[in-house]
């Protein structure tokens, strides 16, 4: 599968800056802008994209479109809800979703993944985001979009979501645990040595998981995705074994997404993500923490 989706070949689910501005204006192609910042980055992603967004797209806030009933960051909603929430946007049931944010993916690939859970695959993210996009020089608009809505339909796919249960479940049963559990935080967030950017949770990690840190996906150099076969060597010195079970977790479920990105780009469509991730398992003294 090609990481970068150019001219003749598979759409998704990553594309590049020239794909895109190529394909840009097609009739069946909406583009989202999913940029999201940490709350200590103290920035305002919708009102930055008020001031420059890629032309065309529309906004979409990961902490709007989100179960707001749990004390839990942007967790996934019901699926009525979705519907509602992505048909008021202008996305339609055979639409092609172009999904950008800013650097490393930063939370296209969450986008990506929502929409993949609610039965749309038509969907891939834009590699190098925004920042790129406006480093090459492409053109940009200001404003608030007011699209036509449009009906879009969820078809639920619950085998690519992880709750609390399941992967609390998968660690019981430690002499035949079936899932590995990869964790894309820091190192040091992985080791416990470093603190937890959100208040009231414990340091370390689920214990048996596997630490690979969602930036080593990408290129030093100007921040685009790795080829397949340098992601293969990445899962790989991260001991993944890419023909059993995946679970991905972060902090907040968003660059566990990322991971599972990259998964599917080496043919691994099946990854779940543990949505609840470390603000939910990090927060829970009844289960047991490794460091």
């Amino acid at each position: 599968m090609s990481p970068t989706g150019d001219a003749g070949g598979p759409f998704g689910p990553v594309v590049s800056i020239a794909w895109l501005a190529a394909h840009l204006g097609q009739p069946d192609l909406r583009v989202v802008d999913a940029t999201w910042y940490m709350p200590a980055a103290k920035r305002d992603a919708h009102a930055e994209f008020r001031v420059a967004h890629v032309p065309g797209a529309v906004f979409f806030d990961i902490d709007q479109i989100a179960d707001r009933g749990v004390p839990l960051p942007h967790m996934l909603p019901a699926p009525a809800p979705f519907e509602a929430a992505v048909g008021a946007l202008g996305i339609g049931d055979d639409d092609r979703i172009v999904a950008y944010g800013g650097r490393h993916l930063i939370a296209s690939a969450r986008v990506w993944w929502m929409f993949r859970v609610f039965g749309h695959e038509r969907i891939a993210v834009l590699d190098g985001g925004l920042p790129r996009w406006r480093d090459e020089g492409r053109p940009t608009e200001g404003e608030e979009p007011h699209p036509v809505p449009r009906r879009f339909t969820a078809r639920p796919r619950p085998h690519l979501v992880a709750d609390v249960t399941r992967v609390q479940s998968n660690l019981e049963r430690e002499a035949s645990r079936r899932a590995q559990v990869l964790d894309a935080r820091s190192a040091g967030r992985f080791a416990g040595t470093e603190p937890e950017p959100r208040p009231g949770l414990r340091p370390g990690h689920i214990p048996g998981s596997l630490s690979l840190p969602y930036d080593r996906l990408f290129r030093a150099e100007d921040g685009g995705l790795l080829p397949a076969s340098e992601l293969g060597q990445a899962f790989a010195a991260a001991r993944l074994d890419l023909d059993r079970p995946v679970v991905t977790t972060c902090g907040s479920g968003v660059s566990a997404a990322v991971l599972a990105l990259g998964l599917h780009v080496l043919g691994r469509a099946d990854v779940a993500v543990y949505d609840g991730s470390w603000s939910e398992w990090g927060a829970r003294p009844d289960l047991p923490v490794e460091r």
